[in-house]
């Protein structure tokens, strides 16, 4: 099943990657959203989230170094789902079921990037392996 392990690493690194890649592609909108919640230097913040996104998911995907790439995911996931997801706090119900979504999603990642973290190393197909 080294094929199977290898394909669910593929989709779920490049779903990470993308997401980075986006944070290059839409700075001014990712900007003003992380504004709207009263992210720090969102100018910063953003790409350095991106780049987190991108080495995480690179690393899953290729199996190289995958603790350091889960943990690089896992240290995105939790504090994005409560920082900028946190449903809890909108009125709309529409919205509060939207943003419950994407907090939901991001813990059940960083759930899977976290047990990821501890399937033993070299893994199976990967690079430097």
């Amino acid at each position: 099943m080294a094929w199977a392990f290898l394909l669910g690493r593929l989709i779920f690194g490049l779903f990470f990657i993308v997401g980075g890649v986006h944070h290059f592609l839409n700075p001014r909108l990712l900007g003003a959203y992380a504004s709207a919640k009263h992210v720090p230097v969102p100018r910063v913040t953003v790409p350095l989230t991106g780049i987190q996104l991108i080495l995480g998911g690179a690393s899953v995907a290729t199996g190289y170094e995958p603790v350091v790439g889960g943990l690089l995911l896992v240290l995105f996931l939790v504090p994005a789902a409560f920082w900028m997801h946190n449903f809890w706090a909108e009125r709309d119900p529409m919205l509060r079921a939207i943003q419950l979504g994407h907090f939901a999603k991001n813990l059940a990642l960083g759930g899977a990037a976290l047990a990821l973290m501890g399937v033993p190393t070299p893994w199976p197909l990967s690079v430097g392996g």
